[in-house]
């Protein structure tokens, strides 16, 4: 059934068929000419490829390996139990691997245990860990580990891999709506894949005015916040309106879209600092909200208060 999902048909089971990344392969391709992998962490926003990569990696070895999600397993039970019981097994093969996807989940207490764990099994226990956020994951951890910076192809490798995806797929298609759709979720490729086929319809990609109106909805929502000179009352409900409009949802693409435009306002460095803080601190508000799009309003509004100072 997981072979109907292009996410999952068309994920890269080889070294050779994994775009991007050419520096992280070349280390790679090292490690399995040696049959063998020091712990590494492989972290990146979502979608970019950081679990492909890990699979790829116990694939190509000869070895047992288990595989954990720690956004659904990320209590010191999991360590304690499942992980440790894995290690301490007599394999059938030279090495075992642990892969602990989405390891930024891990709960305090787990990441602690797992600093014994890794150093007590090294002998025969590989770990891969997997985040999106780093910065998350305890220093003794991180010094136990080798870490990688998964960085997304460009948008262009991305649409021709894209293409690729939909000929094989005989998939009719406008290379406008093929472009809207990477421009509007990029770096995220899982993203992009999955878009590409919700929206394939009889053979043939086909946009509907909603999903076109979500192409340029960040855009829309900065130029509201530059113009916070020239529009003081409606703001706020100008953007409010393009997010109802737009559906969304989820807004992770939000805070580095708003950093990175911040050079672009005509503000001194003080209100940028300010900026910076406020976002940085809504980011991480956003991992424990529980109404994502009240939690990016407020940020809205904290920001538009700062410009108006």
């Amino acid at each position: 059934m997981s072979d109907c999902l292009w996410i999952e048909k068309y994920r890269p089971k080889t070294l050779d068929d994994y775009i991007g990344n050419d520096h992280i392969k070349e280390k790679v391709k090292i490690y399995l000419e040696h049959n063998d992998i020091p712990g590494i962490i492989l972290y990146s926003g979502p979608g970019q490829g950081k679990t492909t990569l890990a699979k790829i990696i116990v694939n190509a070895l000869n070895c047992d390996y288990l595989y954990i999600n720690a956004s659904d397993e990320n209590g010191i039970d999991t360590v304690r139990n499942k992980i440790k019981n894995f290690a301490s097994t007599v394999g059938f093969s030279d090495i075992k691997i642990i892969i602990l996807d989405e390891a930024d989940f891990l709960s305090t207490n787990a990441l602690a245990a797992l600093r014994n764990t890794i150093e007590a099994f090294s002998a025969h226990t590989r770990f891969i860990f997997t985040c999106n956020y780093i910065e998350k994951i305890i220093p003794p951890i991180l010094s136990r580990l080798q870490a990688f910076d998964v960085q997304p192809p460009s948008k262009g490798i991305v649409a021709k891999h894209v293409l690729g995806i939909l000929e094989k797929e005989n998939v009719k298609f406008d290379k406008k709506d093929l472009a809207s759709i990477v421009n509007t979720h990029y770096p995220d490729i899982r993203k992009i894949i999955q878009t590409c086929e919700l929206q394939t319809i009889n053979g043939v990609l086909t946009l509907d005015a909603q999903a076109l109106l979500v192409t340029d909805s960040l855009q829309k929502i900065f130029d509201e916040i530059a113009n916070y000179k020239n529009k003081t009352n409606t703001i706020l409900t100008n953007i409010r309106q393009i997010i109802a409009d737009n559906r969304i949802r989820t807004f992770e693409g939000m805070f580095r879209f708003l950093y990175d435009k911040l050079d672009t306002l005509n503000i001194d460095d003080m209100k940028k600092a300010m900026i910076i803080v406020s976002i940085a601190e809504y980011q991480y508000k956003d991992n424990f909200a529980t109404d994502h799009e009240i939690n990016i309003v407020a940020m809205f509004i904290e920001i538009l208060n700062i410009l108006k100072q």
